[in-house]
Parts: C-alpha cells; structure tokens; sequence
C-alpha cells in the first residue's frame, strides 16, 4: 500500500500539528499512565469523560439541592423536558428529523420495545434475519422475542454467514438471503458497524432490499453513531436503536438512543406504553387511555434520567462544534495512518481483518495477531501494561479505534512502536 505517511515521529507530529480539530483533544480527560497519557484506542467500547462534564452534573445537584422537586420547572434546563435539549444535536448527528429521534432506556431495553413494534410475526411471515455472530445481547433479544411468540428459533431465526475473507459479509451474500428467505422474514435486523470485524454496512441499500421483500427493516447502530457519517431518514429504515457511551461519550452504562422513521410517527403498530410517551399536552391529566405523542417519543416508558443526560448533551456540543464531516474526513486520515502502519511496520506480527475500504468501515480497525490466541493474549497484554488501551476479541483479535475527537497521529504511531518494540523481544 501506498499512502502519504511516513513512520516517524516528526511526521506524526506535523500531521497533529496540521490536524483543524486538535484542540477537542485538550476537552476530554485522557487517563494518565506512569509514562504519561495512556493512548487510549477504545473509544468503540467506552468514550473518555468530555472535561465540562463534571461542571454540568454538579450544577444539575445544585439544582436538585437548592429547588427540589421545582427543578422540574425551574432553573436553566428544567427537567421535565430535558430529554428535548438533546434531541436537535442528536437529530443532526444521525441525519434524522427531531421527530424522529429520542433518547431514553439503553440500547437492549430500547431494542425489545421497538421491536414489540415492528416484529409482530405471522404463520406465514416470522423469520428474524441477523449476521451470523452478532452481538450476543441482540441474538439473546432476537431469540427471546421469536420464543415469545410462540414460534421456534431453529426455524425462525436466520443467521446471515460471512462470505468474504476475514469474516466479513458481502452485500450479495444478504441479497442471497433475502432471496431465499424474504417472502418469510418479518425482519431484517443487522448492525451499522459489525462489532467483531469493524465491518460498516450500507443501510440504505439493506433498507431497499429488505422492504422489497415486504420486511421490517432495523438496525443496532451502537458502533455506528458517532463514528459514521449517517442519513437515518433518507435510508428508509424502519428503526434504529444505540448506546451513547462508545464514540459519544455519554459515560459508562449511559441511557441510549431510538430511531423511529417518520412514516411510523402515528402508528397503530402495537407498543408497551408509558407515561412518558403519552401526548405531553394532556400528560399530566393522569386520563387512563394512552395517547401516543408523535414520532419517536412516544415509545418512551418513564421520565427522562437527568444525570444520565447531562454527559450526552455536552459530548454532542462538542459534535456539533467538530461537525461530522470534518470528524470523518480526520477519522478515515487517522484509521488509514493506523492500518499503513500496521501493513508496513508489522507484517510478521499483525493483520488487519476490517475492510479495506474506508466506506466499509468506520474509526475501529479489528487486528488479528498472527501466531495464534496465546501470543494474541500476551501482546495485548503487554500493550495494557504500557498504557496502551484497546480491547480484546476472542481468539486472536485486538480492536484498536483511534477516535478523531481525541485520538493523535502520535498515538498511531505510540502502538505501533510498541507493538514491534514487543516483537522483537521474543
């Protein structure tokens, strides 16, 4: 491969130099290791802490300790329509209308109650279609809800496998599956970004196969937003739902975010319901029939969790700032630099088993350490014990994901040192 990158550190250091959004890194608290700042690569598995976090929690306690239950009407942002404060950054960062949007519950939670909605099976029409080796919370929702109606996941639970080298899933391989399958799937479920190969998929044109076959149509965008540039409305897709805690900072266990296109903004469709998602006009008449608010709100259960929102509001002001299109423009540079290096400086030791193509990938690269599971284990070891984080993948893979709101050239460079530093050692 042939790219404008040089394995140095006065290379990396021009490019950081050079970098427009350098300075969101100096707004996020990096963990600190003896040598210095970690170089923190798992950002698709848990965000760092935005540094105006803790400034806007606490005036959320000050609220809550000088006005009590008022806090619900009064102050700066009162929490009875907090959940709103996000809901237009949110909206623009997911290409979606506000309508269309809302965050509440987390990603699993969020998962069941839509599809509630949209998975309603028929004798003729019950099939679930998911990628083979999916995330395991997704397969467990999947199968329970097949279960739950009665049906039986050996027949209706479909597992798309990889056809492609390294794992990864073609588009004519879901095309295949559709055709076989389609006229029985009630719905086509996969990721935004498969979390084991760091594979992103086209939602617009799984959308379009799968409603020509008649399907629902979802997606688990936990690795996906904040990391893809994305069009949620003009895809078509029925539902979305994600986490906030990975590329979005949002902190550990953080509440999660729905997608309900607008088409379904006044369904019929049946739903558990609460409070929360009734008409907010006549919400508070406590009447004892259920008047959905439009658009996504409405699959809301309780009232919004304040402190838990407090940390998504200020992580998508940075966002907003950064603006996605220049975060992307920077990621696809910082990933491309990453995999360089790899390819170049390390091809005896590591692999790349992500897709080649940045529109088929996002921030993450998915490394397999050549040499089998036990050398995988002892350099990710190794790399915690320097103060390189990234994750682990059974058998041999270790996720690495330099994130352009606060992730270096340098720290490409830092674990690539590292790696062949380890190498040589044995």
């Amino acid at each position: 491969m042939t790219a404008p990158y040089e394995a140095t550190l006065a290379w990396a250091e021009t490019a950081d130099r050079d970098d427009p959004l350098r300075e969101f890194r100096d707004r996020f608290l990096i963990p600190p290791h003896a040598d210095g700042d970690t170089l923190y690569f798992c950002g698709n598995s848990l965000g760092l802490q935005p540094r105006a976090v803790r400034e806007a929690v606490n005036a959320e306690l000050d609220y809550w300790g000088e006005l009590g239950v008022e806090g619900h009407f009064k102050g700066r942002l009162p929490w009875m329509n907090y959940h709103e404060f996000v809901r237009e950054d949110l909206a623009e960062l997911v290409g979606a209308d506000m309508s269309e949007v809302v965050a509440m519950n987390t990603l699993s939670v969020n998962l069941h109650l839509l599809m509630v909605s949209f998975y309603t099976p028929t004798r003729e029409r019950h099939k679930i279609l998911i990628e083979e080796g999916a995330f395991p919370s997704d397969r467990y929702a999947v199968e329970s809800q097949i279960r739950f109606h009665g049906f039986d996941p050996a027949e209706s639970l479909i597992e798309l496998a990889a056809d492609e080298e390294n794992g990864t899933i073609s588009m004519a391989a879901i095309e295949r599956a559709l055709a076989e399958h389609g006229d029985s799937t009630a719905l086509v479920l996969t990721p935004g970004i498969q979390y084991r190969t760091g594979q992103a998929f086209d939602l617009a044109a799984i959308t379009e196969m799968g409603h020509a076959r008649g399907c629902v149509v979802g997606f688990d965008l936990a690795h996906a937003v904040g990391n893809l540039s994305l069009a949620l409305h003009d895809s078509g897709a029925d539902f979305a739902v994600w986490c906030h805690y990975k590329y979005l900072n949002g902190g550990p266990g953080a509440v999660g975010g729905a997608f309900v296109h607008a088409r379904h903004a006044r369904t019929a469709r049946p739903r558990f319901a609460g409070w929360w998602g009734h008409n907010k006009d006549t919400r508070f008449q406590m009447g004892p029939l259920f008047d959905p608010t439009p658009g996504a709100e409405g699959w809301q259960l309780s009232n919004p969790p304040i402190l838990a929102l407090v940390p998504l509001r200020i992580s998508l002001q940075l966002f907003r700032e950064a603006g996605m299109t220049r975060l992307r423009e920077k990621s696809e540079r910082l990933t491309g630099y990453l995999e360089w290096l790899v390819d170049t400086q390390l091809p005896e030791v590591l692999e790349v088993v992500t897709p080649r193509e940045s529109k088929r990938r996002g921030a993450q690269l998915s490394i397999r350490v050549l040499g089998g599971r036990d050398q995988g284990r002892a350099l990710f070891e190794h790399l915690t014990e320097h103060g390189i984080i990234g994750d682990w993948r059974e058998p041999d893979v270790i996720r690495i994901s330099p994130v352009p709101l606060y992730n270096r050239f340098q720290d490409c460079l830092g674990f690539a040192k590292a790696v062949a530093a380890w190498a040589a050692q044995r």
